[in-house]
């Protein structure tokens, strides 16, 4: 029943995304981008693990941007699977400016070498894409499974800010013993916030 929700779920978002016009939408990305950039300015760190955001995920590649020209070392995922063929941890590239491939599923990855897993130790802040978040920290992701092998990676107490509309902040999120709880959430509407503890 669990996995059924979920999957439930996951289907209502997708298509709510879907729903949202591409002005509404840019203007969404424009809000998250502020709150991010001046959320992460605060910490001042050295290195951030993000993503890039693509069809209709919330947020825009603006936020690499104004991180990478502050001198911020911006890590991106790089999906690899593992010998069954099933999802791995993710490893990381570093970003530049116009330097993305495509790559598996529709994302879009850093051209450069690839870093191992272990690279996601080495952030101090990490910006998670996810379909919704409660407000205790619970995140529903698409499923694949990449994050939930890869978040245990990261040193403790890293703050982990998963980027969602604001109609997808749920009072809960079904969640499993593998699911990594956030710390934050970001919205267009709310900004950057911290998750009440469970």
């Amino acid at each position: 029943m669990h996995t059924e929700a979920k999957s439930a779920l996951r289907r209502r978002l997708l298509a709510a995304r879907r729903a949202v016009g591409a002005p509404q939408r840019s203007a969404e990305a424009a809000a998250l981008t502020a709150a991010l950039t001046a959320a992460i300015a605060e910490r001042a760190p050295d290195t951030v693990c993000g993503y890039v955001p693509v069809g209709s995920e919330p947020g825009s590649i603006s936020l690499l941007d104004a991180l990478d020209a502050a001198g911020v070392r911006v890590l991106l995922p790089v999906t690899v699977l593992d010998d069954d063929g099933g999802p791995g941890p993710l490893r990381w590239g570093r970003y530049r400016p116009a330097g993305l491939v495509a790559a598996r599923y529709g994302l879009r990855e850093p051209d450069g070498p690839v870093l191992p897993a272990e690279e996601i130790g080495a952030a101090q802040l990490i910006v998670v894409p996810a379909l919704a978040v409660d407000r205790r920290g619970g995140r529903l992701g698409r499923g694949a499974g990449f994050y939930d092998r890869s978040l245990p990676l990261r040193a403790p107490g890293t703050p982990l800010i998963a980027v969602v509309r604001d109609e997808e902040v749920l009072d809960e999120v079904p969640t499993g013993p593998h699911d990594v709880a956030m710390t934050h959430l970001a919205t267009p509407g709310l900004g950057v916030r911290a998750v009440s503890a469970p």
